[in-house]
């Protein structure tokens, strides 16, 4: 079903309404956004997939909370330090070689994961998981970027985050079926052999992204990775990213154990709240996309920002509700989420130069990253749990302090926009 509205929309791209007069996709763009949105879902789905797992893992593993935070910081972390190393080649290689390279190494990872039976073990999988996946968006931003104008990237983001949507409406919840079935370990080799199928699609028809090459830059690695942190409209958008993140991974890894110890949600219901705020996801992104090329980004940011607020209060001080509230809550959720990330990605990506683009991305992942591991970290020390089947205790304190961020967050971005409206005009 997911693939169905996904091809509805995407064979729709060519009558979107015309805004400027470089603003519709060629054929070739239409194969490039389809190519990174594919790569996006198995990403997207490898780390989303931990949530839902979450109370699965725990119970299996006998983790903690701050134990299973862990492993969720590992791949943050350790995706942070990839970032980094790589932010100063970014711009010196071609994009499609770097994709399929960090691709590669993202689908071994992904084989560990599935491989492991201890604790130890299973933050090592994460942790090498993290260094090749944790590149994969910047590399991607990077490359839409260079093959899309302003004027489109906003639908592109719009479609490229369907990815995100498509995971929770098909992949979590055939992870979670094969989970049940099978053990926790199985999702993993789900996610390896989509990701073969999508490794050969990018062989094949995604052509080298190389004209950022013909920039002259004589800099080496390391002075090209100082220059990325020089500038201060670098470094806005760089916070402006970050604190998207924290808020975003204060909340998520909690979300199947809250659901199912806090609200009463069975594991054969999980699937199905997944499934759902997916679907909405993948409603509501194009929508998104499209509004963000056409009202003012930052505005719409803010509107989404005060949604967020209000759901976010009302969720994390939810007690056992009936099942149809918890999906409406989620689907609500979902669309805060989802509307904010497509303006300010759309925006930060207008900050850098193409010379620093590849190596702008990366590091902008990378600490996107990284504050995001620290956020899981925090809200594992804060949440609390005294038995593998009691309900998660001080929920609605990780509340109150997103609701804090999600405000320093806007008037971040309000930084960025400004930038960025003084930029194209």
């Amino acid at each position: 079903m997911h693939l169905l509205i996904f091809l509805m929309y995407f064979c729709r791209m060519k009558k979107v309404e015309k805004i400027t007069s470089n603003s519709k996709f060629t054929p070739y763009q239409k194969i490039v956004i389809l190519i990174l949105a594919l790569t996006q879902f198995t990403v997207v789905l490898d780390f989303m997939v931990m949530s839902p797992l979450g109370d699965l893992l725990k119970k299996s593993m006998n983790l903690s909370p701050s134990q299973f935070s862990i492993v969720v910081a590992s791949y943050a972390i350790s995706a942070f330090a990839s970032g980094i190393l790589t932010a100063g080649f970014a711009d010196k290689f071609d994009r499609k070689k770097l994709l399929m390279f960090f691709y590669i190494g993202f689908i071994l990872g992904t084989y560990l994961c599935g491989m492991v039976e201890t604790y130890p073990m299973l933050i090592g999988a994460r942790i090498v998981t993290g260094v090749f996946g944790g590149v994969m968006s910047s590399i991607s931003m990077a490359i839409v970027a260079d093959l899309f104008s302003v004027q489109q990237r906003g639908r592109v983001m719009g479609f490229m985050q369907m990815g995100f949507g498509s995971s929770q409406v098909l992949g979590i919840p055939i992870s979670l079926w094969i989970a049940n079935a099978f053990g926790w370990q199985s999702p993993f080799f789900f996610i390896v052999g989509l990701s073969l199928i999508i490794l050969v699609v990018i062989i094949f028809y995604l052509k080298p992204v190389v004209e950022h090459l013909k920039v002259p830059n004589s800099e080496n690695a390391f002075t090209h990775l100082l220059h990325t942190f020089k500038p201060r409209n670098y470094r806005i958008g760089f916070m402006a990213t970050a604190l998207m993140s924290i808020g975003g991974y204060m909340i998520m890894p909690w979300g199947s154990v809250f659901a199912i110890n806090n609200l009463n949600v069975t594991a054969e219901q999980l699937p199905l709240l997944f499934m759902i705020s997916g679907i909405a996801t993948l409603i509501i992104m194009p929508i998104i996309g499209k509004l963000s090329d056409i009202m003012d980004k930052f505005n719409l940011f803010v509107i989404a920002s005060a949604w967020m607020i209000v759901v976010i209060l009302i969720y994390t001080k939810m007690t056992p509700v009936p099942f149809w509230i918890v999906l409406v809550m989620n689907v609500a959720m979902m669309m805060g989420v989802m509307s904010r990330m497509v303006p300010s990605m759309a925006l930060v990506s207008v900050l850098p130069e193409m010379k620093d683009r590849g190596s702008f991305m990366s590091v902008n992942a990378s600490l996107q990253q990284l504050s995001g591991g620290v956020a899981t970290l925090i809200g594992g020390m804060i949440v609390h749990q005294k038995t593998k089947n009691s309900p998660l205790e001080n929920y609605d304190i990780l509340g109150y302090l997103i609701v804090v961020i999600l405000v320093l967050c806007a008037i971040n971005l309000w930084r960025v926009s400004k930038i960025v409206k003084s930029k194209i005009s």
